[in-house]
């Protein structure tokens, strides 16, 4: 069973002068207020002002400087590099809360009461933003994690495409991969496990933002509405390369061919076809090359229907079971005779 959260009774409970000494946080009290540096870790205003503020009565604060604010459950989520909007992740840092500074609370291991049909009416009857900009980015990333040196990839590769081990959050131990729209605006991050092994039903290879409510606002995230690494490209391509996964992007980037694009899964959605054939010119051509596995071959198949009456589609086939990550530089360009005839 999951443990029980009663959110006001734990903030009433939580002493903030406790909860900013565990993250480092030396209180400067005077009468109920704490002022001090900002230490949030997503901070981007003055860094050696005092401008920031906490009521350790009220268990409250707030940041004059990079416009930070709300209760001391959001200040321990912002401190985790995770969004306070987000319901799993807020819940995930109270559990955590309760258990280090009220661990009696957390004996209570009773199921939350079902949700009222009403309020499920409600909830479906809210407005409904689809992948909003992110107001935060997450920090810390160890860019330098062996999965990713394992993979293959450079240093300049990872920082290219902003990748790093975290340690915190709804994406504590897996890769954090940042998602930009179209319109280049960061709206979520995917995060990929670093040992297959632990892959399962319950832990999938790779993580995407889920649904939250925010200020009566509901927000969701979809990936069908955009093409990973798609925001690099404003003029459209004389070539362009539509791959399966995100690894596939790094590894052709890396290995000389950056025109490549992928739609994060073995399908491709009526929006990410608009949008890969926007982005080639009417004499261009495209390279369409999925994982060699049967999922690969369905993809092929569909995606080959829906693209070639508008475009030049030629599928870079791979070997049974293979993916774009086991071939080298050279081979991958002989797959794809970019700047040929």
């Amino acid at each position: 069973m999951a443990t029980w959260i009663d959110f006001k009774q734990l903030r009433k409970s939580l002493s903030f002068e406790a909860v900013l000494r565990h993250y480092g946080v030396e209180p400067k009290i005077k009468g109920s207020q704490h002022h001090g540096f900002c230490p949030l870790p997503n901070h981007k205003g003055k860094k050696n002002s005092p401008s920031f503020s906490a009521n350790l009565e009220k268990g409250i604060f707030q940041c004059f400087g990079c416009g930070a604010k709300g209760n001391l459950l959001e200040f321990a989520a912002l401190m985790e590099g995770v969004d306070p909007s987000n319901g799993t992740e807020l819940r995930n840092v109270a559990v955590m809360l309760q258990g280090r500074f009220c661990p009696a609370a957390g004996n209570d291991k009773r199921e939350p009461a079902p949700e009222k049909p009403s309020d499920a009416k409600a909830a479906e009857h809210l407005p409904l933003v689809v992948n909003a900009p992110l107001d935060f980015e997450l920090k810390g990333l160890d860019q330098a994690h062996p999965y990713l040196r394992s993979r293959g990839f450079t240093p300049e590769t990872i920082a290219h495409f902003g990748l790093g081990f975290t340690c915190r959050g709804s994406l504590k131990g897996r890769i954090a991969i940042p998602l930009h729209d179209q319109g280049a605006k960061l709206v979520g991050y995917a995060g990929r496990v670093t040992d297959d092994a632990t892959i399962g039903e319950d832990n999938p290879r790779y993580r995407f933002p889920g649904k939250r409510e925010r200020g009566g606002v509901l927000h969701e995230f979809r990936k069908t509405l955009f093409l990973y690494n798609g925001f690099r490209f404003v003029a459209p391509l004389d070539d362009l390369i539509v791959v399966e996964g995100f690894p596939s992007v790094w590894w052709l980037t890396q290995n000389g061919l950056p025109q490549v694009v992928a739609t994060m899964g073995s399908d491709c959605s009526d929006r990410q076809v608009e949008l890969v054939i926007a982005l080639v010119k009417p004499t261009g051509r495209i390279w369409f090359m999925p994982d060699g596995d049967e999922a690969g071959m369905r993809f092929a198949q569909s995606f080959l229907v829906k693209v070639s009456p508008h475009r030049f589609v030629q599928w870079a086939k791979l070997a049974a079971e293979q993916q774009p990550t086991d071939y080298d530089g050279p081979h991958l360009k002989v797959l794809c005779r970019i700047g040929g005839q």
